[in-house]
């Protein structure tokens, strides 16, 4: 196993009490495996994202632990995950054509990163010249400004620098969004050309689109207001998920040859439940058209065939 998560709780602390953002997870990435992380904006994706690599000053760690390939990472103490970021677990951010130095120009601003790791960019050049040959890019990029770089071009770039230093976990934040259709497949292809040349060993995808994680993830963990939902393989999760939420999610999806005067997308009626005072019970289930009453008691995320987990009494079979 390569990562490990369990019960991982983070919250976002305010004037008003704490955000209940990220409420007990528990969840393992396999080594090789891509799993896309899914759920409406707001469900606590980035926040999971974020709490493997760095806790920033709004975010408190309440309990829970987080082991990769056998070494239990401090996330809780950003000084000493210095130690792990980037060497270890690695991310491509939510705004990544922003990511890089706009002042320094992309050879200088590699240089640097890498010899704070002890690492000599002189030995590494020659590596970092292959990657860019591999995504499509001039070798003389590396002597421009990320200014001059369009948007698919400053993707694929972070990307590589993000993997520089073979990471056995690498997080992509909503790497696709901003691009458009013929770019986003581009990026979703080079992900995956990543694991499969070994440089990374595994990987977090967080989007909101699951026709992305359709293309390219092994598996997909959906959560919901804080909570996980489902968790199984892309064909499962796409083609008989068991939870509701999970459900409505695929059902909204479009699908190919069918025309919106022959039948309309719908959205999830309602909205997610604020995490500040979440409510008892299944978070979904103000919103499910499935909910009973034993509903207002909390489901337990549980494996209900090999290989798939769900928090759902109907979904487990425990709605007596």
């Amino acid at each position: 196993m390569s990562l490990q998560v369990t019960d991982l709780r983070v919250y976002y602390r305010t004037l008003a009490g704490d955000v209940k953002a990220l409420d007990g997870a528990t969840f393992g990435i396999a080594d090789k495996e891509i799993m896309g992380l899914a759920g409406e904006s707001g469900c606590g994706k980035s926040t999971l994202g974020n709490s493997l690599i760095r806790l920033d000053g709004r975010m408190k760690y309440v309990a829970g632990s987080v082991n990769l390939d056998g070494t239990d990472l401090p996330i809780w103490d950003s000084d000493e995950m210095v130690h792990y970021r980037y060497m270890e677990v690695s991310v491509v951010p939510q705004y990544a054509m922003s990511a890089m130095n706009p002042t320094r120009k992309i050879g200088k601003m590699v240089s640097e990163l890498v010899e704070s790791r002890g690492v000599s960019y002189k030995e590494i050049r020659p590596e970092f010249e292959r990657r860019i040959d591999l995504v499509g890019l001039r070798r003389d990029v590396t002597d421009r400004y990320p200014i001059e770089l369009s948007g698919g071009m400053k993707q694929r770039m972070v990307m590589v620098i993000s993997t520089l230093m073979d990471p056995s976990l690498l997080i992509t934040d909503e790497i696709t969004s901003a691009l458009d259709v013929s770019t986003q497949r581009a990026v979703a292809e080079t992900l995956v050309s990543f694991r499969d040349h070994g440089f990374v060993k595994s990987m977090m995808v967080i989007t909101h689109d699951m026709s992305i994680l359709y293309q390219i993830a092994d598996s997909i963990l959906v959560m919901y207001a804080g909570k996980l939902a489902e968790k199984a393989t892309t064909e499962v999760i796409i083609g008989r998920p068991l939870h509701p939420y999970t459900r409505m999610l695929v059902s909204s999806l479009p699908e190919v040859g069918v025309r919106y005067a022959d039948k309309k997308l719908t959205g999830i009626p309602g909205g997610p439940p604020s995490l500040l005072h979440p409510p008892t019970g299944c978070r979904f289930r103000a919103r499910c058209p499935l909910a009973f009453a034993k509903c207002e008691q909390e489901p337990p995320f549980v494996e209900v065939e090999p290989g798939h987990w769900a928090a759902c009494w109907k979904a487990t079979g425990s709605d007596a």
